[in-house]
């Protein structure tokens, strides 16, 4: 069969009067081929087929190019089978149907998902070390929520602040805090604890770490305060700052404890204290904030009088504020999962069966990562930080005009465009890539 592919150079100009949207995918089409995805998909996740009227690799684009996009629901795709720049950008002349689409999951969760997972920590091992090698990693720690509406397959009523009674997914995930790279997640049943499966988790993160990696950090919050989870930690040798479950004899000793005012309104104090059933006592560092008068009757947090309380445990040798600075930092994942619900169809369950549903989501981390690795490599800095959201509004969305020539192709872009700069610096990071 023969492959199709999308032009491999391009003119790009920005004269274009009658324009279509998607002009910016030229960006990310040049991306991936230089990653080879294509070629990678083709030799590193096939399975049979029946159905040959679409590759392996245009089955999985036809996936992952909507997630970025902001497509949504699976359904929604058929706006791309009427779109010409984009379908002769990406080399893929018949966008397929979403039912196309739906029943190449099912397929694909039985006999692709494990290729594509290794082939997925195949890149990440390469792309985390770029643009220097990963000397330490960051892993930070998270589960979140996905409500499920309809009948989807484990869908179970558990911890859901958010709809109080509706069944849902409870995903785990990690991230690297430094790159913001995926590096580990499992899609999981609605009724399942937050650190269930942490230990397995964490050594699957421990196993893809680079050579290069002299020290591990490890943060999360109260859902993964379990001395199984720090013993997996400390038989790495890595250092953790995990936020502290305030137990009832936790909250005897604070108030007690000796503090000290590193600002106005935050003093820290630190002891040891063995929770129950721990081996032995720990380092905890314990922040104590001065609440305003009008929320210090409505706080969630532990409070005392006219302060609040938490606490952490650790094992770094640093100074007490230090660790509560370190642990700040960790808010960075928490906009992460933000991002993938508001941004990335997270919370857009495609099917019942449990199997496609956990196909789509490592390919919609998988497109995740793509886009991290885009932006990290290909892009200027000020667009680093930036959403996907925003990505697509300054970039990818650029209205365009595809025009056909003998020799080379040329994208018609708006003449008074105002990510021209960046535009070309990406052309050139794109074209200087190698991999």
């Amino acid at each position: 069969m023969q492959h199709r592919r999308g032009p491999r150079r391009i003119r790009v100009s920005f004269a274009g009067q009658h324009l279509t949207r998607f002009g910016g995918v030229f960006l990310l089409h040049g991306f991936f081929r230089r990653l080879g995805l294509r070629r990678r998909f083709r030799d590193s996740v096939a399975f049979p087929q029946r159905n040959n009227a679409y590759s392996i690799p245009e089955m999985l684009l036809a996936v992952l190019y909507p997630i970025i996009l902001g497509l949504g629901r699976i359904e929604t795709t058929e706006l791309l089978r009427q779109n010409g720049v984009f379908q002769a950008l990406t080399g893929l002349p018949a966008y397929p149907d979403p039912t196309a689409v739906r029943r190449f999951l099912y397929r694909f969760a039985l006999r692709g998902l494990p290729k594509l997972r290794r082939l997925h920590d195949r890149l990440l091992a390469q792309m985390s070390q770029c643009p220097q090698p990963l000397t330490r990693v960051i892993f930070d720690l998270d589960s979140t929520v996905l409500t499920l509406y309809g009948r989807q397959e484990q869908a179970r009523v558990g911890y859901n602040p958010h709809k109080r009674g509706r069944p849902s997914y409870h995903p785990l995930v990690c991230f690297e805090g430094q790159t913001k790279d995926f590096w580990h997640g499992e899609l999981r049943p609605g009724d399942v604890h937050t650190a269930k499966g942490t230990v397995e988790l964490l050594q699957a993160c421990f196993a893809k770490i680079p050579e290069t990696v002299r020290q591990i950090r490890v943060r999360a919050d109260p859902g993964f305060f379990d001395h199984k989870v720090i013993e997996a930690i400390e038989a790495r040798r890595g250092k953790f700052v995990i936020a502290a479950r305030l137990t009832v004899p936790l909250k005897r000793q604070i108030p007690g404890l000796a503090y000290v005012e590193v600002q106005r309104g935050l003093a820290i104090a630190e002891c040891q204290y063995q929770p129950h059933r721990w081996p032995h006592p720990y380092r905890f560092v314990v922040v104590r904030k001065a609440l305003p008068e009008e929320e210090s009757s409505q706080t969630t947090l532990f409070t005392v009088g006219r302060y609040s309380y938490r606490a952490f445990v650790t094992n770094l040798r640093i100074w007490p504020i230090a660790v509560y600075r370190f642990y700040n930092d960790r808010a960075a994942v928490e906009l992460i999962i933000k991002e993938l619900k508001a941004d990335y169809p997270l919370t857009k369950i495609p099917t019942g069966q449990f199997a496609a549903n956990e196909a789509y989501f490592h390919l919609l981390l998988f497109a995740y990562n793509l886009v991290n690795w885009f932006k990290r490599l290909c892009l200027p800095t000020a667009f680093h930080s930036m959403t996907l959201g925003t990505l697509r509004r300054r970039l990818l969305m650029i209205p365009g005009h595809f025009v056909g020539a003998t020799r080379m192709p040329t994208l018609r872009l708006p003449a008074f465009s105002d990510e021209q700069e960046a535009i070309r610096h990406a052309l050139k990071c794109i074209d200087r890539f190698r991999i």
